[in-house]
């Protein structure tokens, strides 16, 4: 079966149709399959390489079809082509098999009177679904879900067939009996976008078993037909039709290894399905929870099959090879007991049974009655009697979104694929965020078993329990994984009722196709902290005054509750240098603590917990302050003692950290260099990195696995700080590259003295990045041989100037990239501390080389206040804000203050195809140059209406995007910085839907991000 696994595959586009050819992504983004059903290892994604040219090929009403097709055959597949739509939808959030994704498929028409559309199972999905349908003439209408099978791969989605006006809308007839062995058959489908493909084949196989897609969502109990036809990407849920332009099956998967073979889904249970629901009656699905497979007679005489009991059947069923044969029986069940795997399968209710059909066709007429059954095990008759149980009950309709995540009853899916039992499982959590993301990066699978010690068997236990637990309460978690259930994982998180206040039920809704959203419950007030005592460990040491040290040491947890300026990550943690205990002020490394729309909370001596706030942040060295409330503290906290002077090259010193495992190292080490250094700037998705600094690097290795330190002398002054500074991300892997430098503390005490007076620093800067160039390239460049002369001797140990090699976008009236530096107010600039003279002057009088000419010019700094993020709007499921400080250090030019920093799996943004570091100028051909008229634009356009977007690539390539909004799942939010607020920041809604969702979806959010980073023991869950 995993052998198959690998093999199989659904039929998955290689890219939306309407996207432009990844021309609106810049060129590293994306590393994973574009826009697919499902996302398949990497030997199963489509290359990048065969993507739409973004030129869409009108389909002409004449279609040829597949090579030396007869004239009958063209007149059928003329006729079939024009029941045939393409369907571009969304799965807007991640619910129990299925991930959020934007796709494309393809359906056919089977009622076109009430407009009801036959397609696949995992089109349709089993959680919240938006989407529209393409006809062959190229009109368009919403669809929405009318029946998504609990097991087998088919769904109906419904369509007002009053929307098609400029064609006759037919409907293909459902024929299951007209499929057999070797009928000639055609695929029609959507093979890449709206175009068309019609692949021909003849059946081969009606006894193949269904094919298994590995862990996310498979058919069972059914037997598939199996041709060879090799439809490609975004055929799922083609019609598969004979020569008479009958539906006899429905493309559902094919191989993945290159073999032309396809499966399809026979259509008796679809059949049955649509008179049903034509006829206005449930749909009734019953189970006896035991996956049944098909197995050939010579199988089944190993499995103890009688000889008086093969001749009955094969005289009865003279062109049957095999039986059903128990694979799976979930514990608990109904069968549970009775059946037992390897059972063989011979007569329900009295009847023989040899196939799938009949059997779903007792059960299904069986609901809640009880079915009796003769099984055979080891060549032994049993009779038994079974309860039918409903298989809709077992299929999860709601889920409940809480603290940042998302929880529902485990499925009949799930539990099929595990064994495992459907009663008192746990909670499944269907998108692990927010307050429960869990380590080992996995986003969904994972059990809850217990919370805050109470447990939690199903969805409605774990209800009661959440609603009582108030904001912030740090509390215990016990959960285990489905890959994993022999281990129960104990987990200590902070729940989180302030950035996602309330506790919200999702429950589907068959009559509107939409799921209706409400509320559950609101957050209860956070219980006020009380002061807790501690002490820190002892270090035994032959340097006792630097390693006490380590009572200024304190862990800092960062939690986001939504991504912006370009950051990879929604938790981080890491270690910070208390630098005044009586104040409560903590320095901490941006590579930690990047934005201030977060939650940050310290652990002093690993047992004292408290929030802290942001004082500062500090706009090119990497640092952040931050305060925390002392009087919560009641342990020896020490305020380091800092050296005044720089500490030299060739000195030796103490390095003091904290590792990967966040123990504490000491070992004496050696200054080894002192240099500027220029940190790479990530070109996938811009985001912060310090500029103009000198870092330090030392002689061990403890110093490149430990992310926080310091250099320290042995009287215990602290020389340099040792942090962590975020790069770029590797091209190979994805991986962000971390460098682990020294910072000298001269450089932060002007700063720290200022907030330490209560005083909060207004820097002023120079927006541009400079480099070092040696005396033989300014020689070149133009600077003269005196002040080479005097370079080399007032800077005896470093004989360097400072080129400008970036210029940020909007400050070009300064400096000019090329230049060359020389002096800052008269004195000479040969190392980065010297352009410190800039954090406190509005003008300075500069002397550079330009173009090889000595010029003298007044250069603008630019205030520092406003270089942070503090305002975001979500839009469509894409996170705006204006472009920040990384974003202005990497562009030459600045489209628009409207720049799309993130966007979320399965929503319309991704749908439609904007990117992260896009730029959007325009609304509907009006101008948005900012925010404000963006917001005043698109709140005139209704919802589930069309509107374009003018858009601008990082890369000034120009393009236009028509998308739908869609203000029930993806409503109009946008948060403000507002000192006055508890959290900081305000929440407005602009727009939603009364049933909608009312809050960021936290779900999957895309700027090619990587997985959270795992926490570093199980007591360290997130905590906010």
């Amino acid at each position: 079966m995993e052998g198959e696994a690998r093999n199989t595959k659904r039929k998955q586009p290689p890219t939306p149709s309407n996207d432009r050819p990844m021309k609106q992504i810049k060129p590293e983004l994306d590393s994973h399959g574009r826009n697919g059903t499902y996302v398949v290892t990497q030997e199963l994604q489509t290359s990048e390489s065969t993507m739409d040219s973004g030129v869409d090929d009108i389909v002409s009403s004449h279609i040829n079809g597949a090579v030396h097709d007869t004239a009958e055959w063209q007149k059928t597949i003329e006729r079939v082509v024009r029941n045939v739509v393409s369907i571009h939808f969304c799965q807007t959030c991640s619910f129990d098999t299925d991930g959020a994704v934007a796709s494309e498929a393809t359906g056919f028409v089977v009622d076109a009177e009430k407009g009801y559309i036959l397609t696949n199972r995992h089109v349709v999905g089993a959680g919240p679904f938006i989407g529209y349908c393409i006809f062959d003439n190229h009109e368009e209408c919403d669809v929405y879900p009318v029946y998504r099978d609990p097991v087998h791969d088919f769904g109906i989605l419904r369509f007002d067939p009053k929307a098609i006006k400029y064609m006759p809308v037919a409907a293909l007839e459902l024929r299951p009996d007209l499929a057999k062995v070797g009928v000639e058959i055609r695929v029609v489908g959507n093979d890449a976008g709206e175009k068309l493909s019609i692949l021909s084949g003849v059946i081969s196989r009606l006894d193949r078993n269904a094919p298994e897609y590995g862990e996310g969502y498979s058919d069972f109990n059914t037997n598939y037909i199996q041709a060879a036809a090799a439809a490609s990407g975004g055929s799922s849920g083609s019609p598969v039709v004979d020569k008479n332009g009958y539906a006899v099956a429905l493309q559902a998967g094919g191989r993945a290894d290159g073999a032309a073979t396809d499966y399809f889904l026979p259509l008796d249970r679809p059949l049955r399905a649509l008179e049903l629901i034509r006829q206005g009656k449930p749909v009734t699905r019953g189970t006896i929870q035991t996956q049944w497979i098909l197995k050939p007679f010579d199988e089944c005489r190993r499995l103890g099959l009688s000889p008086d009991l093969e001749k009955e059947i094969r005289t009865a069923f003279p062109k049957e090879t095999g039986m059903l044969v128990a694979e799976v029986v979930l514990p608990e069940g109904p069968a549970s007991g009775a059946i037992e795997e390897g059972d063989l399968l011979i007569r329900v209710n009295g009847e023989l049974i040899t196939q799938f059909i009949r059997l779903d066709a007792i059960l299904d007429n069986s609901v809640y009655g009880r079915v009796k059954m003769m099984i055979q095990r080891a060549g032994e008759n049993m009779d038994i009697e079974l309860d039918v149980e409903d298989l809709h009950a077992i299929t999860p309709d709601r889920f409940v979104s809480v603290a940042g995540a998302a929880f529902h009853d485990l499925s009949y899916q799930q539990a099929r694929l595990y064994a495992i039992s459907l009663q008192n499982s746990g909670v499944f959590v269907c998108e692990a965020a927010g307050s429960f993301r869990f380590a080992d990066g996995y986003a969904s699978g994972w059990l809850i078993q217990e919370v805050d010690n109470k447990p939690t068997p199903n969805l409605d236990a774990f209800i009661e329990v959440m609603a009582g637990i108030p904001d912030r309460k740090r509390v215990v978690i016990v959960y285990k994984h489905l890959r994993d259930l022999h281990t129960a994982n104990t987990s200590i998180t902070t729940i989180d009722r302030h950035w996602h206040a309330k506790m919200r039920l999702a429950k589907r809704n068959d009559e509107t196709g939409l799921w209706d959203f409400s509320t559950l419950a609101e957050a209860i007030p956070a219980v006020p902290p009380i002061p807790r005592r501690a002490n820190f460990i002892q270090l035994q040491s032959k340097y006792p005054e630097a390693v006490d040290i380590v009572r200024s040491f304190v862990r800092v947890h960062v939690q986001m509750p939504i991504k912006l300026d370009g950051f990879p990550k929604s938790n981080k943690q890491g270690y910070g240098l208390v630098v005044d205990a009586e104040q409560g002020l903590v320095l901490v490394s941006r590579a930690l603590l990047p934005y201030d729309l977060c939650d940050i909370s310290l652990i002093f001596a690993d047992s004292i917990f408290v929030e802290a706030k942001i004082i500062f942040m500090h706009p090119l060295q990497n640092y952040a302050i931050i305060k925390y409330d002392t009087s919560l503290v009641n342990a020896p906290v020490k305020t380091p003692k800092f050296s005044t002077d720089f500490i030299k090259k060739g000195e030796e010193t103490i390095f003091f950290g904290l590792n990967q495992n966040f123990r504490p190292v000491v070992t004496k080490t050696t200054v080894t260099d002192i240099s500027t250094v220029a940190i790479p700037a990530s070109a996938v998705t811009p985001r912060y990195r310090a500029t103009n600094f000198d870092a330090i690097t030392v002689d061990t290795n403890q110093a490149s696995h430990s992310a926080c330190g310091v250099l320290i002398a042995e009287d215990g002054a602290v020389q340099a700080l040792w942090l962590s500074y975020l790069g770029e991300r590797a091209s190979h892997g994805g991986k962000d590259v971390e460098y682990h430098l020294g910072l000298a503390t001269p450089m932060i005490l002007p700063v720290l003295k200022e907030i330490q007076s209560g005083k909060t620093p207004k820097l002023r800067i120079l927006n541009v990045e400079f480099q070092t160039v040696q005396m033989s390239q300014a020689r070149v460049m133009g600077v003269s041989e005196e002040w080479i002369e005097r370079t080399e001797q007032e800077d005896p140990e470093r004989h360097q100037l400072f080129m400008v090699r970036k210029v940020d976008s909007g400050h070009e009236h300064g400096l000019h990239e090329g230049d060359v530096l020389l002096t800052l107010n008269g004195k000479l600039i040969t190392r980065a501390p010297d352009l410190d003279i800039m954090y406190n002057n509005e003008f300075l009088n500069a002397v550079v080389i330009r173009r090889r000419e000595q010029m003298e010019i007044k250069i603008p700094t630019v205030p520092t206040e406003d270089l942070e993020t503090d305002r975001v709007v979500s839009f469509c499921g894409a996170t705006l804000h204006r472009p920040h400080q990384a974003v202005r250090q990497q562009i030459s030019k600045i489209h628009s203050d409207v720049y799309i920093s993130s966007r979320a799996r399965g929503s319309p943004a991704y749908m439609y195809g904007l990117a992260p570091t896009n730029f959007l100028t325009h609304v509907n051909n009006v101008p948005t140059p900012d925010l404000d008229s963006f917001l005043r634009e698109v709140k005139k356009i209704a919802d589930n209406e069309y509107f374009r977007l003018k858009v601008m690539t990082f890369d000034n390539v120009p393009w236009v995007a028509t998308m739908k909004k869609n203000e029930h799942y993806f409503p109009t939010i946008e948060y403000v910085k507002d000192p006055s607020e508890a959290l900081g920041w305000k929440k407005l809604i602009h727009e939603c839907d009364e049933g909608g969702v009312k809050e960021v979806v936290s779900e999957e959010v895309e700027m090619g991000d990587e997985p959270d980073e795992p926490f570093s023991d199980p007591a360290d869950a997130p905590a906010v």
